[in-house]
C-alpha cells in the first residue's frame, strides 16, 4: 500500500466519520458558498451545564483548639463524612513546640524569682548600711551638741570650736544619709516593680501555654456529619499535618438544610441571574431529578486555584427537604446541574457565531439580494451557543454564519474516495478477529 493510501486508511480507522469531513475538505479544490441560517420562531431553551457540591446551609464551624496561633500536629482524626454525636472525639493533636515553649517560660519564671531575691537582698544590705551610718552619726551628733552647749569657762576654747564645727558637719551628714536611705528605697522599689512586671508577663504566658496544652482534643459540639475544610492550596487536614490554633478545621453541617454550590466558567455564565431554574441530579443517577432556583449569585467571578487563570462564577441553589429525605442526600455529594437561562415556547434566536459586537452594540449580517448587509439587533438572554433576539430580525430572513470560501466544498472525486474508504473500513470490521491468548 502506498504512503498516501496508508495515511488515508489510518485516518479513517482512527477517526471514522468524524474525520471524514475534514479529509473531504482537504481533498477539495472547490469553494463552498456562504453558510447562512434562516430566522424562524421556535421553542427556545438556553441553559448551561455544570457540576457542584452539596453543602449544608446551616453548618457549625470547627476550629483547631487553642489560641494565639499555636502550632498543632494531628495525631489522630476521624475520616471525612463520619457521622458523629455531641461530645464525640473528632481529632487529637500534639504540641511538642508548645511543651518546649512552656518549659522555657517556667525557666524564665525561676530566673525572675532568683533575680528578685538577689535584688531584694542588695536593697536590704544597702538600707542596713545606711541605717548603721545614721546611728553612728546620731551618737556623734549627740556628743557634739553636748559640747556645743557647754559653759565656755569650764572648757578650752579650741575644744568648744571643734565641737561646734562637728555639730554642723554631722547634721549635714545625717541629712545626706537620710536622703540616701529614701533614694535607695525608691530606686530599689522601682527595680523590684520591673521584676514583678516581668514575673506577671511570664506567669500569663505560662498559663496561656498550659491552656494550649490542655486543649489538644477537638470534640463535636452537636450531632452531624464531619466535613473537612480546605486551605488556600486545596489541601485538607490529615494525620501528621501541622495546623495553627484557631484556624478552620471543618464543619458539622445540618443534613436537613442543604444547598448546591455551583461554579460555572465566566464566559458561559454571562446570563445567569438569581431566580433562574436549576435542574440537578446526583452524579450517575439522572433519574433522581431535583428542581430548584438560584438563591444567590456572586457579584464577580474569580479563579479557583493558582494553576488555572480561568475565572468561575459561584452560585447557590437550595435543595428541597423532600428531595433530601427521598434520595438520602448527604453533604459533600456531587451533583450535575443545568441552569436554565431561558425557556420560551416561541422565540427568535440566532447562533452566537453570527453576532458581531462593536462599541457596546450587537450586529448580524443579513442577506440583501446577492450580498449581505450589516444590521444592528437587540439581544435578550445569551446562551453558550445561541442568543435570544428581541428586535432587529424578522421571520424568514437569512443570517450569515460563515463567509463564502471559509469552508472548502468536497468534489465528486473526493466523495467517491471517501465512500470507498468507508466501505473498506466496514468490511474490515466485519471480518472475524483471531483469538488471542490470555495470560493468567
Amino acid at each position: 500500500m502506498k504512503s498516501g493510501a496508508r495515511a488515508t486508511w489510518f485516518l479513517l480507522r482512527c477517526g471514522g466519520w468524524v474525520v471524514l469531513p475534514l479529509w473531504l475538505a482537504a481533498c477539495s479544490g472547490e469553494i463552498a458558498p456562504a453558510a447562512t441560517e434562516t430566522v424562524a420562531p421556535a421553542p427556545l431553551r438556553l441553559s448551561v451545564r455544570g457540576e457542584g457540591e452539596l453543602k449544608s446551609a446551616k453548618a457549625t464551624p470547627l476550629n483547631v483548639p487553642g489560641r494565639n496561633w499555636a502550632a498543632r500536629q494531628v495525631e489522630w482524626m476521624l475520616p471525612e463524612g463520619s457521622a458523629v454525636k455531641k461530645g464525640d472525639l473528632i481529632a487529637r493533636f500534639s504540641a511538642d513546640q508548645g511543651k518546649q515553649e512552656l518549659a522555657q517560660t517556667l525557666i524564665d519564671l525561676q530566673r525572675n524569682q532568683l533575680a528578685r531575691a538577689a535584688k531584694q537582698g542588695d536593697l536590704d544590705t544597702a538600707q542596713s548600711k545606711v541605717a548603721v551610718d545614721l546611728a553612728q552619726v546620731a551618737v556623734q551628733l549627740a556628743i557634739a551638741e553636748r559640747y556645743a552647749s557647754a559653759d565656755l569657762s569650764t572648757l578650752a576654747r579650741n575644744e568648744v570650736l571643734d565641737a561646734v564645727q562637728d555639730r554642723s558637719f554631722l547634721t549635714a551628714k545625717q541629712d545626706i544619709l537620710q536622703w540616701q536611705r529614701g533614694q535607695s528605697g525608691v530606686r530599689g522599689g522601682a527595680e523590684l516593680a520591673v521584676l514583678d512586671a516581668q514575673r506577671a508577663t511570664f506567669d500569663i504566658a505560662a498559663k496561656a501555654r498550659q491552656s494550649d496544652l490542655d486543649a489538644l482534643e477537638l470534640r463535636a459540639p452537636n450531632d452531624g456529619v464531619l466535613m473537612l475544610a480546605s486551605n488556600w492550596q486545596g489541601d485538607k487536614a490529615n494525620v501528621g499535618a501541622t495546623l495553627r490554633a484557631g484556624f478552620d478545621y471543618g464543619s458539622l453541617p445540618d443534613a436537613s438544610a442543604m444547598e448546591l454550590e455551583l461554579s460555572l466558567p465566566q464566559i458561559e455564565a454571562q446570563g445567569v441571574r438569581v431566580g433562574n431554574a436549576v435542574e440537578m441530579f446526583p452524579v450517575g443517577r439522572p433519574q433522581q431529578k431535583i428542581v430548584s432556583k438560584l438563591s444567590w449569585v456572586a457579584s464577580a467571578a474569580k479563579v479557583r486555584n493558582q494553576q488555572s487563570p480561568v475565572k468561575y462564577l459561584s452560585m447557590k441553589a437550595p435543595i428541597p427537604a423532600e428531595a433530601i429525605a427521598r434520595y438520602k442526600l448527604v453533604p459533600g455529594q456531587q451533583l450535575e446541574a443545568r441552569v436554565v437561562l431561558l425557556d420560551a415556547p416561541r422565540a427568535l434566536s440566532v447562533a452566537n457565531v453570527a453576532v458581531d459586537s462593536d462599541d457596546g452594540r450587537d450586529y448580524v449580517r443579513v442577506r440583501d439580494g446577492a450580498g449581505f448587509q450589516r444590521r444592528a439587533v437587540k439581544l435578550g438572554v445569551r446562551g453558550p451557543a445561541r442568543s435570544q433576539v428581541l428586535s432587529g430580525l424578522n421571520e424568514g430572513e437569512q443570517v450569515l454564519l460563515a463567509e463564502a470560501g471559509a469552508i472548502d466544498a468536497p468534489t465528486a472525486k473526493a466523495e467517491d474516495a471517501a465512500k470507498d474508504a468507508a466501505e473498506q473500513d466496514k468490511n474490515a470490521a466485519a471480518k472475524p478477529q483471531p483469538a488471542r491468548a490470555v495470560a493468567r
